[in-house]
């Protein structure tokens, strides 16, 4: 073996998952693949399918594992956080109003880190708070780009609709004035992964007073290079 670890039965075991990369395999491809012994190629692609690093598909072929999937996300979660502190603070700073960063969990959203104003903090959104995605600026980002079913069954009972969708999509960006919460206006804009699928908003709140009910001819653009800082990063690091 060329890049041995000197740890055997890892470096097996990376030469299966390697071999799946390329699509589903059966235990006869697995072998030629790899060039393991077919006992020891069936024994780690079952070893590894107990861990959820491989699975089967219909046809019964071995194929990459959703723990796969989920620990990839976790890493980028992880590169999002390390750079949104910085990105959020600058946002914060420019619009003089707070900067948050939201991502999706099912039918919720979640403030995974913010940048406070240093007074007024009755607008704030600490971090770890679980919104509706029914109602917001950063909840029309984080549903605006997704499948069509995932998105018709998301607008039942939204303070949003379809059409309002539509024009986030051709804009790049969302507004929201009184939507989620009487007398508050935000605005935000789309966070991408490498794959360029939508992973986060980037969002300012702030009291109407201040915001105006055009919040996003002041904060638009402010919002966007935020967010294409972030996309940015994560691109870099994919």
């Amino acid at each position: 073996m060329d890049n041995s670890s000197g740890v055997g039965v890892l470096d097996k075991a990376a030469l299966v998952l390697s071999a799946l990369e390329s699509g589903p395999a059966t235990l006869a491809g697995l072998v030629a693949a790899t060039g393991l012994a077919r006992p020891t190629a069936h024994r780690l692609a079952v070893a590894l399918e107990h861990h959820r690093m491989v699975a089967r598909d219909m046809q019964g072929r071995f194929i990459l594992g959703p723990r796969l999937a989920e620990l990839a996300a976790a890493a980028g979660e992880d590169r999002l956080l390390a750079t949104a502190g910085p990105v959020l603070t600058h946002l914060r700073d420019v619009t003089g109003e707070s900067a948050q960063l939201y991502r999706r969990q099912g039918d919720m959203r979640i403030c995974v880190a913010a940048a406070e104003r240093l007074s007024g903090l009755r607008d704030t959104v600490p971090v770890g708070s679980t919104l509706t995605m029914k109602a917001g600026s950063s909840a029309q980002i984080l549903m605006a780009w997704e499948e069509p079913e995932r998105l018709h069954r998301g607008l039942q009972g939204a303070r949003f609709t379809a059409t309002a969708l539509s024009g986030v999509r051709r804009r790049g960006w969302a507004q929201s004035i009184g939507e989620r919460e009487p007398g508050v206006a935000s605005v935000s804009a789309p966070v991408r992964g490498p794959s360029n699928r939508v992973v986060a908003a980037v969002s300012v709140s702030g009291p109407i007073e201040r915001l105006t009910r055009h919040p996003g001819r002041m904060h638009a653009q402010a919002v966007i290079d935020a967010a294409a800082r972030l996309s940015e990063a994560l691109r870099r690091s994919g």
